[in-house]
């Protein structure tokens, strides 16, 4: 097997570049506008909460289920959506997940009852689980491996970074109308791509492997992630120590126990552990959690401390982080040519050290700052670390996968970003939960001393995957 650094980094002088036909710039244009969705959904509903919970009435507690409960559809179906987009047929099931996100964008935006709001939320999580990881394994399948496929996946993953950051400016912008825009604004956009994207993705044939469905496998997976992703957005607020938490950590152990051995006893198994083998993978799905997980976990502290802090209005907290956003944005175009020349590794290393730094900075951040000098040097290099890390930690996650199961492979890096990102945001709130209920009775800088934790946990996860990424291969792929 050729080894992916190899792959990556090609001893060719001279090569002409990447040419596309207009189909192929089409087919991309569709896979990236839908990942975009994903991101720009995420981070609108975020800004949209207070508003939201104003015009419904409903509490903290309540609220943080509206994003929760998509992160429950998101990451406990992400790994299954792959998987049987590769044994279904990844057109078929990318077009009608996303018909089912477009038609739960337009219900929500048009509800009062709490309840259908939070369960249109879940269904557009599942249905996420299954277009994320499916356009992953359209692009993989459709362009070659090497120059053409990382210049596509640099592309891709740039338009879900960059639809969760400038979500936040689009968010700002659909609230100060209403806090339905943020749901409806999606779903012309969705119902476009779906008519597009029967045109212009191409038809393919299931695998030869759906004479022999895993259906225990796919069961016991899909109850253990959700039993995991449950517990882990309930555990701050039912106790790290409760009965309920530790018997929900506990069941879905005993669950996803089950689905391992089913997995090494079944003729076609869901997932081939083989696969996580392959050192560079393994790492490329560590450095997926640690890269999102502390990104989110730090945006939910610093939006907490710029808005209930500082006051400062959603969109004047979106335009802040904004710088970082466009770092990513504009990188697009020039990041597979950086992963050609440098290696994905080396980027990845890069990427997550600024990412630390940024992270670090931020801690010296007081409750007067001065933007330019405090803030924005932190939201720079945060930009630069995910402009550098996010394609590339996916372009390491594919790289030496056989077509037959790319989309397993994208399902598993999906799912570490999402359920890793999860994993430590629980954490982050279970360090400053509480804290925020006493905003009005206490100083600006004990609530900042209280948000600092969580701060410090941001660039400790950083800093935990740039070791990972840094660690030496165990094992050695021939060339």
């Amino acid at each position: 097997m050729t080894s992916p650094t190899t792959l990556q980094r090609s001893a060719e002088p001279v090569v002409s570049a990447v040419r596309w036909t207009r189909a192929q710039w089409l087919l991309l244009m569709v896979v990236c506008t839908v990942l975009a969705l994903d991101g720009l959904d995420v981070s609108m509903v975020g800004v949209a909460l207070p508003s939201i919970g104003q015009e419904l009435n409903l509490g903290t507690d309540s609220l943080q289920w509206i994003v929760s409960a998509y992160v429950l559809g998101y990451g406990s179906l992400l790994l299954l959506g792959g998987r049987l987009a590769d044994l279904l047929g990844r057109r078929r099931i990318f077009l009608i997940a996303l018909a089912v996100f477009a038609a739960a964008s337009l219900l929500g935006g048009l509800v009062d009852d709490p309840a259908i709001l939070i369960a249109t939320r879940f269904v557009k999580g599942l249905a996420a689980a299954f277009t994320a990881p499916t356009g992953f394994s359209i692009i993989t399948t459709n362009f070659a491996e090497g120059r053409e496929r990382n210049k596509a996946l640099s592309i891709f993953t740039t338009f879900g970074a960059s639809g969760f950051s400038l979500g936040l400016v689009v968010g700002g912008l659909m609230t100060s109308l209403s806090w339905r825009w943020t749901f409806l604004v999606s779903v012309p956009i969705a119902v476009a791509v779906v008519l597009l994207g029967m045109k212009f993705i191409p038809k393919d044939k299931p695998s030869a492997e759906n004479s022999g469905h895993d259906i225990w496998g796919a069961v016991t997976l899909a109850l253990g992630m959700l039993g995991l992703v449950y517990t882990l957005v309930s555990a701050p607020e039912q106790g790290w120590g409760s009965v309920a938490t530790i018997a929900g950590f506990a069941v879905s152990a005993a669950i996803l126990a089950a689905f391992a051995v089913i997995e090494n006893k079944v003729k076609h198994p869901l997932i081939r552990f083989g696969i996580l083998k392959e050192g560079w993978v393994a790492r490329a799905n560590l450095s997926a959690v640690g890269l999102f997980g502390s990104y989110l976990s730090f945006q939910f502290i610093v939006t907490m401390f710029l808005q209930s802090v500082l006051g400062w209005t959603p969109l004047g907290m979106a335009l802040a982080l904004l710088p970082a956003g466009l770092l990513v944005a504009t990188s697009a175009p020039f990041a597979d040519r950086l992963i050609e020349k440098f290696g994905a590794t080396q980027l990845i290393l890069t990427g997550l050290t600024a990412l630390g730094l940024g992270y670090v900075l931020f801690l010296r951040v007081g409750t007067t700052p001065n933007y330019a000098l405090d803030i924005l040097p932190s939201v720079i290099l945060l930009g630069i670390g995910f402009a550098l890390a996010f394609p590339s930690i996916n372009v390491q996650a594919t790289t030496g996968i056989k077509d037959s199961e790319q989309g397993l492979a994208a399902g598993l890096i999906q799912t570490s970003t999402q359920v890793g990102a999860a994993l430590v945001l629980a954490v982050t709130t279970a360090l400053v939960s509480g804290h925020g209920r006493s905003a009005g009775t206490v100083s600006a800088q004990a609530m900042l001393e209280q948000y600092r934790p969580g701060l410090i946990l941001s660039a400790v996860v950083a800093i935990a995957a740039l070791l990972v990424a840094a660690a030496p291969s165990r094992r050695r792929i021939r060339s």
